[in-house]
């Protein structure tokens, strides 16, 4: 039992090792799909790759028996960046994408401020009465000099956050 297991998985390693070393060809079709075989058709220009294809074995196998396995098409991809290179790309993508939450935070503080010191500067110059509280926490009605100091306040408010 044990040599046939032994046996069995020698001939699995034998098949993958003769497979991997196998010549493959690769070539498109009229419509533009990309194909890989061990043979290429009769009359077809193909290219030669000594590389071992993409697809798993028991796909270029079949490409032996006659029929083309067919694969996903292969653009020559650019070349592969670096583990240092995506690093610092991403780094820069978060950089970017915080920098631009925190303008749209500012941008928004912004424009509340300015909605406060409208709706202030209009309570302001309505002439209603108002009230403040003092050091004690009781009421006191506000006279015509904080109105108006409170009214210049909100205005350079508004002059600061309303562009």
């Amino acid at each position: 039992m044990k040599s046939l297991l032994i046996l069995n998985f020698a001939l699995a390693l034998t098949a993958t090792s003769l497979a991997a070393q196998a010549q493959t060809y690769q070539w498109k079709d009229a419509n533009g799909r990309t194909f890989i075989s061990d043979t290429p058709p009769p009359g077809t220009k193909a290219q030669r790759s000594a590389a071992a294809p993409s697809a798993p074995v028991a796909a270029t196998a079949s490409g032996a028996a006659g029929k083309s396995a067919e694969a996903a098409p292969t653009a020559s991809p650019p070349a592969q960046k670096s583990v240092a290179e995506l690093n610092l790309e991403f780094k820069k993508r978060q950089q970017e994408a915080k920098e631009k939450a925190d303008k749209q935070a500012a941008e928004t503080e912004k424009r509340e401020n300015c909605e406060r010191a409208r709706r202030s500067l209009a309570t302001l110059e309505s002439n209603q009465p108002l009230s403040t509280l003092d050091d004690n926490g009781e009421r006191k009605v506000m006279d015509v000099a904080q109105r108006n100091q409170e009214i210049e306040r909100a205005r350079k408010i508004m002059a600061d956050s309303c562009k």
